[in-house]
């Protein structure tokens, strides 16, 4: 208990510091880990072990990056991927392991070793930082993304080539060829599986309409791929990305996404701090020359290379650089392959902890660099690059409907017949199901979480139309709307005029009982079949609907 009230107190007390001083959460979460590490007050004394643990929120992490890119916006991508991510790794880790070749006088090996282990930059950093600006479909965050995804992809061979450096043997045996296969294979059959089996198995468990069970079923899908994917010698977090990657079409996605935000939050905080946790200051004075002068090599190497590499592949110079300070720093996967290599007896004795210092210690300086870049970005951005980076189309205005019952299918389609954007959401599978085969845009999910009406858009609604079944539930949505949301006109189907005045009293714009149309409809007809003009019908039901039918309350009264 000691260690987890420590844990939790830690952080928010750091976080809301560093936030408040402008120096981002990721900061934070390093401090809180260094001052109840064993290097601080040693509250937590197993810091490697918390990592393993923390390690999950970046699993989380990439699955929630995955689920907002469509298989079609990652093929676009592709030649950032490959171009651009694949040279970085590359130049990079030559150049690194030039100069610890050539500086320290190590063994080609040992240099290698380093240089690659160093080239990879930090998702979890990267990635981080860019969801707290709220830039990560920015040109720069897709730049940056592009180039941290194919890091992930780049661990797979490295992990491969560190035995074989280890027996100085730099060919693939038969044994290795067949392992390649074999991984292709299970890879691809996974993709495949998945794409099919993933849809009918949530729905499967949203017709239980047991909110647990759903839970438990997405932590499941999560998880899950990312062990197949770590089976077959990829990394956790890339098979969490395919994971999202494949539900990002799936009208459980909203749901899904709001599930497994509060445990990227909490596990991902958990990483930060274990990286704070390492941070040794003996190992750091002892050795305090080679680590610093080894991390701002590092960061300045890595910088130059995505800016010029960026600028080659016509990135704005301003965009280039944001990109640069932001990947300069080593990632969690050094972590990985130092240890790897040290067990391999790759690394001198000493090296693991200089190594290991040096990663952390640029990590510390990620929101400084980021900082750094910024203010250089300013002063280097043209009417080009400014364009670049605000050239992402302007989203639509929808009308979110809350509801895909009767009432809310009849006002998604007379939407749809005027061409207005509409976006429902519904708890019921069956509705849900039953919408989208009909083409229209209905996702699974709680209107009154948060979570699920950010994604659906609501910052920029139009309005919203609630009209649910639950008294409860639309009530909810309502308050969460209002505190939220204000400004979004809010539309209620209600039962009767204590409802109605219930709800306008919480903020709703109109809130209609449901009768009261088909009194009209019903008076209508009657009026017709008693003779009257239509003309005086029309003149008639005009001034009933006044004053949002105020006159019909007088009615009632009567």
């Amino acid at each position: 208990m000691l260690e987890i009230v420590s844990l939790l107190a830690a952080s928010v007390v750091a976080v809301l510091l560093f936030s408040r001083l402008g120096l981002g959460s990721v900061l934070g979460y390093l401090f809180a880990g260094a001052v109840i590490g064993p290097a601080g007050f040693a509250l937590v004394n197993d810091a490697t072990y918390m990592r393993h643990i923390g390690e999950f929120g970046v699993v989380f992490l990439l699955f929630l990056i995955g689920i907002e890119i469509k298989p079609q916006r990652l093929w676009v991508l592709r030649k950032l991927v490959l171009g651009l991510g694949g040279l970085q790794v590359a130049i990079s880790g030559l150049l690194i392991a030039g100069l610890a070749y050539f500086i320290l006088g190590i063994p080609k090996e040992t240099a290698g070793v380093i240089g690659f282990g160093l080239a990879l930059s930090s998702t979890a950093f990267g990635v981080q930082i860019l969801a707290d600006k709220h830039q990560t479909t920015s040109h720069w965050g897709r730049v940056s993304f592009s180039v941290l995804l194919f890091q992930d992809l780049a661990v797979v061979p490295l992990l491969i080539l560190l035995p074989l450096l280890a027996i100085g043997e730099m060919r693939f045996s038969v044994s290795m060829g067949f392992a390649l296969v074999q991984s292709v294979g299970i890879f691809i059959s996974v993709l495949v599986v998945g794409r099919f089996a993933i849809n009918p198995l949530l729905h499967t468990i949203a017709h239980t309409k047991n909110s647990d069970v759903f839970v438990a079923t997405a932590l499941l899908l999560v998880l899950g791929f990312a062990w197949i994917m770590e089976l077959v010698g990829l990394s956790m977090a890339m098979g969490a990305f395919i994971a999202g990657v494949l539900l990002s079409e799936s009208e459980y996605k909203q749901q899904i996404e709001a599930d497994i935000m509060p445990f990227r939050g909490l596990l991902l905080g958990l990483f930060f701090m274990s990286v704070g946790m390492t941070f040794v200051p003996a190992s750091l004075f002892t050795n305090l020359e080679q680590v610093i002068l080894g991390a701002l090599v590092l960061l300045i190497v890595k910088a130059v290379v995505i800016i010029v590499l960026a600028k080659t592949w016509k990135v704005p110079l301003s965009i280039a650089v944001r990109c640069g300070f932001l990947l300069s720093q080593a990632g969690e996967f050094g972590f990985v392959l130092f240890t790897l290599g040290d067990s391999l007896g790759l690394l001198p004795e000493g090296m693991m902890e200089i190594l290991i210092a040096v990663i952390v210690l640029s990590m510390v300086m990620t929101p400084l660099m980021v900082k750094m870049g910024e203010i250089i970005a300013e002063k280097l951005k043209s009417p080009a690059s400014y364009a670049m980076e605000t050239s992402e189309p302007v989203p639509e205005r929808p009308v979110i409907v809350a509801g895909f019952g009767r009432v809310g299918e009849v006002i998604a389609g007379m939407l749809r017949n005027v061409d207005v954007s509409c976006v429902a959401v519904d708890m019921d599978a069956k509705k849900v199901a039953e919408g989208r085969r009909l083409g229209y845009n209905v996702l699974f999910g709680d209107a009154s979480r948060p979570e699920i009406l950010k994604a659906m858009g609501a910052v920029r609604a139009r309005l919203m139309v609630i009209t649910l079944d639950d008294y409860k539930a639309a009530e909810s949505v309502v308050r969460t709307m209002k505190r939220l949301y204000p400004d979004v006109p809010l539309h209620v189907r209600v039962r009767d005029w204590d409802d109605a005045d219930h709800f306008t009293e919480l903020g709703a714009s109109h809130a209609i009982p449901e009768t009261v149309e088909a009194s009209l409809r019903l008076g209508a007809s009657t009026l017709e079949a008693a003779g009257v003009g239509e003309d005086e019908r029309r003149d008639l039901f005009e001034y009933l609907r006044e004053g949002d039918y105020e006159k019909l309350r007088d009615y009632h009264k009567l």
